[in-house]
């Protein structure tokens, strides 16, 4: 029975720093941080966020990649009652300067390696946010005119915030900017209340206790970031941030640091099991192994399955609007490969308290067994898109009293279990057939692709197909006429090393049509 937690997230961290203070709250890099000095560091931050704004802040912007500050500066924004926005160095500084702008914060936390950036973002913005600088003295922060800075000094000096401001279950806990269909990133509001409901019901699902040591992966501008750094801190346990270089071999990492729960998009463990390394055995620490952020084949479950034979291998599904995942689905060696669809693992069955709603084009509900959106409501359903109310429109409707969100996702209900055929606008009509790309792919992995990505191209009216792995394209093309229909089968096959990746991690789709656009063959 799941039970919701009514209250602010970061609750729980600061319950945990004054039971247990001295257990390790995070490690990033080679520092070690206590749950006490995370809680007095991010006091002192939130003291000061609250006598800049002059009250209770509304969002605070945390510009920093990999540091304390990112992690801290998380801790910071909630204790002084604002809203979290998570930002990246990473990204083009033009994307980033929309996204501050859009989302008009009253501060900005910046590590050190991003100072730099913080001129050009700021410049000429409507209201200037105060800059806080936890790792830079004021005389290395002179570039910043015009703009109020508290520096390393000003925030050690700072006494702890006692008080915390108050704030209510529908108050925004992050506001998260996700990829736009018109180039322009949408901001998602997730309340306390969404989020109090997800941590619920994965509680719930995984009993998760301080002796747990949590993998992080995710950039923080990727809301499953958000499940390592709560289900930990909520519960007393301890996130270990990961270097992207670690990810190549992470087995060490996973061996030194006594790693129990691993997160990860699947194409991570796709790129191990490419390269050979996930042998039998060798993630012996694990107790979970989850995976989210798209689809999950049924080779890497189960090549993870045998790298972690200790481990319950988990796929979750679910976009930003819903709240970080909605479904999950648990592997069975025994039983789940029977289960898989177009060769890829089923998402399962919602969590308790959501309801699913399978509808037409029309957003007429389908029968079971029948494909159609998957659309859902319930307490993880986030309220609408960041002053946007024509885009809010578009994807939230009414239904039977409820709210549901339209995924864009096309699902059916197999044997009690869901399964993802893809996106909506990944079927495609070839010929006046309609084609799922992802059975497509599904005949290409089975037939040696490591990983497989079908790309219809408008201009032709036909679909190339990607692979990576060490395959021969003629084979894969004559596995693809034996097993699918002629309309369906891809023109060409074309091999690629390393698939692209975007910032999530996920593969790159439009990265990887530019890619093909260059190939010799293609042209």
């Amino acid at each position: 029975m799941t039970t919701i937690l009514h209250r602010r997230l970061g609750d729980g961290f600061l319950q945990h720093a004054d039971v247990r203070p001295d257990h390790l709250a995070l490690t990033v890099g080679k520092r070690d941080i206590t749950y006490a000095e995370a809680a007095d560091t991010a006091r002192r931050w939130a003291a000061s966020l609250v006598e800049a704004a002059g009250g209770r802040p509304r969002r605070v912007a945390v510009f920093a990649h990999r540091t304390a500050p990112s992690y801290l500066g998380v801790l910071a924004a909630l204790f002084a009652g604002a809203a979290f926005v998570p930002l990246n160095r990473k990204f083009p500084v033009s994307r980033t300067r929309t996204m501050l702008e859009r989302a008009d914060v009253d501060a900005v936390i910046a590590d050190a390696a991003s100072l730099s950036q913080l001129p050009e973002l700021l410049k000429g913005l409507p209201r200037r946010p105060v800059v806080l600088l936890p790792e830079t003295l004021r005389a290395d922060a002179a570039h910043l005119d015009g703009v109020r800075v508290l520096d390393a000094a000003d925030l050690a000096a700072a006494p702890p915030l006692r008080d915390l401001p108050e704030v209510a279950h529908e108050d925004p806990a992050y506001l998260l900017f996700t990829s736009g269909s018109t180039g322009t990133p949408k901001g998602v509001p997730v309340t306390h209340a969404n989020v109090g409901a997800f941590l619920a019901a994965n509680q719930d699902r995984y009993r998760l206790t301080p002796d747990d040591r949590l993998s992080q992966v995710f950039d923080q501008t990727f809301d499953l970031s958000v499940f390592d750094l709560f289900m930990a801190w909520e519960h007393g346990a301890r996130v270990c941030s990961m270097d992207p270089i670690e990810l190549l071999a992470p087995f060490k990492y996973l061996e030194r640091n006594g790693i129990t729960v691993w997160f990860s998009v699947p194409s991570v463990a796709a790129v191990l099991r490419k390269r050979g390394a996930l042998n039998p055995g060798t993630m012996p620490s694990l107790r979970w192994s989850l995976f989210c952020g798209e689809a999950l084949p049924r080779s890497t479950a189960e090549a993870w399955q045998a790298a972690a034979p200790g481990s319950v291998v988990e796929n979750l599904y679910g976009p930003t609007e819903l709240t970080i995942a909605c479904t999950a689905y648990r592997w069975d060696p025994r039983t789940s490969p029977d289960e898989c669809v177009h060769d890829n693992v089923p998402i399962g069955q919602p969590y308790p308290g959501l309801h699913p709603l399978v509808v037409d084009d029309g957003l007429r509900p389908v029968p079971d067994g029948e494909i159609g959106e998957l659309c859902m409501a319930g307490p993880q359903t986030t309220p609408g898109y960041w002053q946007a109310p024509e885009l809010t429109a578009e994807r939230y409707f009414a239904h039977d009293g409820r709210t549901y969100y339209r995924t864009g996702d096309l699902v059916r209900m197999r044997g009690g279990q869901y399964v993802c055929l893809g996106r909506n606008d990944q079927q495609v009509q070839i010929g006046g057939h309609r084609v799922e790309l992802g059975e497509a792919e599904a005949v290409l992995r089975r037939a040696g692709a490591v990983e497989a990505v079908c790309l219809y191209l408008p201009e032709t009216g036909t679909v190339t197909a990607v692979v990576s792995g060490t395959v021969d394209p003629e084979t894969l093309t004559a596995a693809c006429k034996a097993g699918l229909p002629a309309y369906m089968v891809p023109k060409s096959v074309q091999v690629i090393d390393d698939m692209p990746l975007n910032g999530n991690g996920k593969v790159d789709r439009p990265a990887l049509r530019r890619w093909l656009d260059r190939q010799p063959a293609h042209l």
